[in-house]
């Protein structure tokens, strides 16, 4: 009988302890991510959960501690939402965590055991690919979208971002997943460890490569942009005198645009002219146009739309933009009918905001910028595509003000570095509340942050590039690869199991 101690020791032979283990094990990516930004241990950060999934019995039992490594993942990446959505916040990742259910699967069928060299090297490129599509399916928008990527940990590595202007943060993440799965090789599969090495060498062969022989997004001119943030200000007109006060500060600083932050005007402009005549006035003091934010009731009683609106000295120029992609619970809640009890349990959306149709670009004298709100810089085809219709400064209004101490801020704000690499095309993110922050065209900050307990203006001095990036030109090629790979693994898993039946029958 074994000592009465052990017997009380946690173990993984006990599907509870496996289980708690697998969710710990997939929450230890999020680290990676602001604002601890520990950027580096994404490259060891899923070795646990591999060595885990690997060591399950079953596949089913990997399959099952890829969920749950996913929903530790997306709790522990979203762990800010807790005060917004309660324990839904559980439910949610939960569902989401269901992505991950191949990637378990075939991390037991190909390292489960004793694997061969082939095995391994299958490893090697479909775990990778099978990591990629949960986080491809859950990017869709009515999932919740694509926060938290896995290569978007490295927004602050000039090598990785010359890597995104080829195959986008997908690329990223799938070379990310690569280096942890040949760790994961390292440690536990002695006899496949050349291959292991072989694969590590393969991918900083790969990144050296891209270094020295693709281009860095070249540099045509600059533009001057303000943006303003006036802080955590509750009461909409109080806010919206704050903005103007910080504007009016601007007047001699020659700006080309002032970019104010999302919801930075709370009442229909075309309802209120006082207002409009207010903004007008600015623009001419200030000497450029402002981009506002419109967030209120549409006086035509067409509901509650978030609106990007020009504004120049003889008042709205009559170029905006309505937000198109909302964030679910946030800013609606899908089905309200079956899930309108969320409003109960946490700060969802009391009331449907109204999405936009197309994306537009906006013409600030000779300049071309592509407006985006708040959760939309998170999508890479967003932005792709304001750079395919011109413009060659893209700007983001923000607001992170229900967040304030949390890690949001913080990672909102790295997104922009990851869509102007891809795309080379600055990009502006102008919040209420913090974090402000201004990319040149290969991810690089320029000027100061403006930080959460920031109430200020700044003049950015922005370097504008032209061209297009390899990853604008190639488009979703990883992606494809990705699902190609799959779906060839796939199709020989069948062919073997008909060779299997048929030889039974003999």
């Amino acid at each position: 009988m074994p000592p009465r101690d052990a017997r009380h020791r946690p173990s993984l032979a006990s599907p509870w302890w496996r289980g708690a283990a697998a969710v710990a094990a997939g929450a230890l990516p999020a680290f990676a991510f602001p604002a601890p930004a520990l950027w580096w241990l994404a490259y060891v950060a899923l070795v646990p959960l591999t060595l885990l999934a690997r060591s399950a019995p079953t596949r089913r039992r990997g399959a099952l501690d890829g969920w749950l490594g996913g929903t530790g993942f997306m709790i522990a990446v979203h762990h800010w939402l807790l005060p917004s959505l309660s324990a839904f916040i559980v439910v949610i990742a939960a569902l989401l965590g269901l992505m991950w259910l191949p990637w378990g699967w075939l991390t037991q069928r190909l390292l489960g055991g004793t694997p061969g060299l082939g095995s391994v090297l299958a490893a090697l490129v479909l775990l990778p690919s099978a990591w990629l599509l949960a986080e491809i399916v859950r990017s869709w928008q009515y999932l919740g979208g694509p926060w938290g990527l896995l290569g978007a940990s490295q927004w602050q590595v000039p090598a990785a971002l010359r890597l995104a202007s080829v195959g986008g943060v997908w690329l990223l993440s799938f070379l990310l997943v690569a280096v942890n799965t040949a760790v994961a090789v390292l440690v536990a599969v002695p006899p496949a460890r050349h291959a292991a090495v072989a694969a590590l060498l393969a991918v900083a062969l790969a990144g050296t490569a891209v270094w020295f022989w693709v281009p860095a997004a070249p540099r045509t001119g600059a533009v001057r942009v303000a943006v303003v943030q006036p802080g955590v200000i509750e009461n909409p007109m109080d806010r919206f005198d704050r903005s103007a006060q910080l504007t009016a500060q601007l007047a001699g600083t020659h700006p080309d645009l002032v970019v104010w932050g999302e919801s930075s005007v709370g009442f229909d402009l075309t309802a209120h002219p006082a207002l409009s005549a207010r903004l007008a006035a600015l623009s001419q003091r200030v000497g450029a146009d402002l981009l506002v934010n419109v967030d209120a009731q549409r006086a035509d009683g067409r509901g509650i739309y978030k609106t990007s609106v020009l504004v120049g000295p003889g008042g709205p120029t009559g170029q905006s933009y309505d937000k198109m992609r909302l964030v679910p619970f946030g800013e609606y809640i899908p089905l309200r009918s079956v899930l309108g009890w969320a409003t109960k349990v946490g700060k969802a959306a009391s009331v449907n905001r109204h999405r936009g149709t197309h994306q537009v670009v906006m013409d600030v004298g000779a300049l071309h910028i592509g407006p985006l709100i708040c959760f939309e810089t998170a999508f890479p085809d967003m932005s792709r595509h304001l750079a395919d219709m011109g413009a060659q400064l893209l700007v983001a209004q923000s607001s992170t003000s229900t967040f304030q101490h949390s890690w949001a801020p913080a990672q909102h704000a790295s997104l922009a570095a990851l869509r102007a690499a891809e795309t080379w095309r600055p990009m502006v993110h102008a919040t209420l509340t913090g974090i402000s922050a201004v990319y040149d065209a290969r991810g690089a900050e320029v000027g100061p942050r403006l930080s959460t307990s920031s109430s200020a203006a700044h003049v950015y001095t922005v370097p504008l590039s032209n061209g297009r990036s390899p990853y604008d030109r190639l488009g979703d090629w990883v992606i494809e690869l990705s699902i190609g790979l799959l779906v060839l693994s796939g199709c020989y898993e069948g062919y073997r199991a008909v060779r299997r039946t048929a030889a039974g029958r003999r």
